[in-house]
């Protein structure tokens, strides 16, 4: 348990560290005076950014996206015990491989690494566990352009392994179910709704049907920055009345830059959950997000 304590603040002391060379660099690349390039930007090269900003927020990209996501959840405890922060680490890649000509496969995997919230312990002081969570799978076909045009459509399955490294930070069942994504990509905007559904099928723990659901509508500007909105709304059917959803509302800024020739977005949301379970529910959360932007590394197509 030390071990995972020590590399979970590594890692978020990383992720800390990568938002503030972000900043300075925003603010250094502003006060950068060449005459040649002060007033007037040359047009490929600001679509170039502005396109691939697009392309960092998009749940079906061709491109291959290997997203750290960060999330404090601020966690309202029985009374008189105030609220808590529950923290969690996920790596979120998103890679599409060619099916054909006009149908991708995308594979999200996404692993985690929890900080739990505060429990009672056999003395009764209150105590947290940091481990490795379950690890999630969303497989999907999309087709492309050529047959959908600006839609964005895909469907497929989605698997939750047990793979948590403690009881506090996994459910220890193994669930599959359905995942979907609908949306559209606008000139300047995208939008979508990404439901992903899940049933126990086997394991230890108890029987299990929920769903995560992600909403975005996101505006892209051409110099790499976007402002939008991008909450995951949860729902466990299996839970009593009061406990099952939780729902968010939230602000996004996003903006992308290039490290050498790697495009990286970093991105920052506040979410506020306007329906959130009575017991142990997220009340705020704050989310920092980095997303590196690399080529589709299979170039071959499958059939």
């Amino acid at each position: 348990m030390i071990a995972c304590l020590v590399q979970y603040r590594s890692l978020i002391t990383k992720t800390i560290l990568a938002l503030a060379v972000t900043v300075a660099c925003i603010q250094s690349g502003s006060a950068q005076t060449k005459e040649a390039t002060a007033l007037e930007q040359p047009a490929a090269e600001t679509n170039s950014v502005g396109d691939a900003s697009k392309e960092a927020s998009n749940p079906l990209a061709s491109v291959w996206l290997m997203q750290i996501q960060q999330n404090n959840n601020w966690i309202g405890m029985p009374v008189k015990d105030g609220d808590r922060v529950q923290s969690d680490l996920q790596f979120q890649p998103l890679m599409s491989v060619k099916l054909t000509d006009d149908w991708n496969l995308i594979a999200r995997p996404v692993l985690q690494l929890v900080n739990s919230t505060p429990l009672p312990g056999p003395t009764g002081q209150m105590k947290r566990t940091t481990s490795f969570g379950d690890t999630v799978v969303a497989l999907a076909a999309s087709p492309g352009p050529r047959l959908v045009g600006n839609w964005l459509l895909a469907a497929g399955p989605t698997f939750i392994f047990p793979t948590a490294t403690n009881s506090l930070s996994g459910q220890d069942t193994w669930q599959v179910g359905p995942a979907a994504a609908v949306g559209y990509k606008g000139k300047d905007f995208i939008t979508y709704v990404f439901p992903q559904q899940w049933f126990s099928v086997g394991g230890d723990g108890r029987r299990t049907s929920h769903m995560l659901l992600y909403y975005a509508f996101v505006h892209f500007f051409q110099n790499g920055w976007s402002v939008g909105t991008n909450p995951e709304m949860t729902v466990d059917w299996e839970a009593a009345r009061g406990n099952r959803v939780a729902f968010p509302v939230g602000l996004q800024v996003g903006k992308l830059r290039k490290i050498g020739i790697l495009p990286v977005k970093f991105e920052v949301q506040a979410q506020y959950y306007v329906v959130h379970p009575q017991t142990d529910g997220p009340k705020w959360n704050l989310q920092f997000q980095i997303t590196p932007v690399l080529p589709g590394l299979i170039k071959r197509k499958l059939f």
